[in-house]
């Protein structure tokens, strides 16, 4: 390399506390997410669920921009990023989980998740030119064959037959297709030049008001749940599920990459399995020990590589 070439910008390792704090910040509040979404179905239309909880975040992201006084001021250009983020991370992504756990557990929803780091490492590829490393491709073979067979556990244990799986299957790839495309694309220098937090708050706003549209179509007025349960839940997930991890995704996204940063999705299963145990008695089978593990050796080697 001559003196003018730039040098080669190195990604910080996971025990970077910088990096280590949020990626498990974000792990252990996602992993609860997924029992608190499952109670949200009982009696509102999924719709209106997802436009309740990012209505809640969108004003709470704003409070948070404001706080950190970051800027609100916006171009059209800015504008159409925002609706578009919000159309399909917001919108599209959290619509299609809301309605796989219509059909197939939220566990075996979480662990289909995990599959993220796929799509994320492919249009990293392809959309920012970042190279696969070898230990990031061995690691998510290990990984992916633990979610395989946490998938597995999971399937055997829903009590609802193969039509609803594949169904539940159908929508939950389609969010995790959704959510792949936000995460690659905010990364884009066209999108990451804005503050996370503004171009979040501006996202989720776009996104309340998208899915509200949907819910008009889909499902008519408004309806609402006035247990305590349900209107705690909405809070949850919009302060502290979205408002309080989203900005440090996002921002672990530009500092690691989309590939590794999904591995966030890799851990959350097992998180919401051990809190499962703790809260719901969960029983650990031979398969979702092997799973867990297999799936926690994976994370360790993918995240030995500087890159994806």
């Amino acid at each position: 390399m001559s003196r003018h070439d730039p040098e080669p910008v190195t990604e910080p390792g996971l025990l970077t506390p910088r990096v280590l704090i949020p990626f498990l910040f974000v792990s252990l509040i996602w992993g609860s997410t997924w029992f608190v979404i499952r109670d949200q179905l009982s009696v509102v239309p999924s719709s209106w669920s997802v436009t309740y909880r990012f209505s809640v975040a969108a004003i709470g992201m704003f409070i948070l921009a404001l706080i950190m006084r970051q800027p609100l001021r916006i171009d059209r250009e800015f504008l159409g990023w925002a609706a578009f983020l919000g159309l399909v991370q917001f919108s599209l992504n959290f619509n299609f989980v809301y309605l796989a756990e219509h059909h197939i557990t939220s566990g075996l929803v979480a662990v289909i998740f995990a599959l993220l780091i796929i799509p994320n490492a492919i249009l990293g590829k392809l959309w920012l030119g970042r190279t696969i490393g070898r230990p990031f491709i061995i690691g998510s073979a290990i990984a992916t064959a633990g979610v395989g067979l946490l998938m597995l556990r999971e399937y055997r244990v829903a009590p609802v037959g193969g039509t609803e799986v594949l169904i539940g299957l159908s929508f939950t790839i389609a969010a995790v297709c959704f959510a792949s495309i936000s995460n690659v694309l905010q990364v884009t220098p066209r999108i990451a030049r804005f503050p996370t937090v503004t171009i979040l708050a501006w996202s989720m706003l776009c996104g309340a008001i998208i899915n509200a549209a949907i819910a008009f179509v889909v499902a008519g007025p408004p309806v609402i749940d006035p247990r305590p349960a349900y209107l705690s839940g909405v809070f949850y997930l919009g302060i502290v599920g979205t408002v309080l991890t989203f900005p440090f995704y996002f921002r672990l996204i530009r500092d690691i990459g989309p590939g590794k940063a999904a591995y966030t999705g890799v851990l959350i299963p097992v998180i919401a399995m051990l809190i499962s145990t703790a809260f719901e008695g969960y029983e650990w089978s031979l398969l979702a020990i092997s799973g867990a593990a297999l799936a926690m050796i994976g994370l360790v080697v993918a995240m030995q590589t500087r890159k994806a």
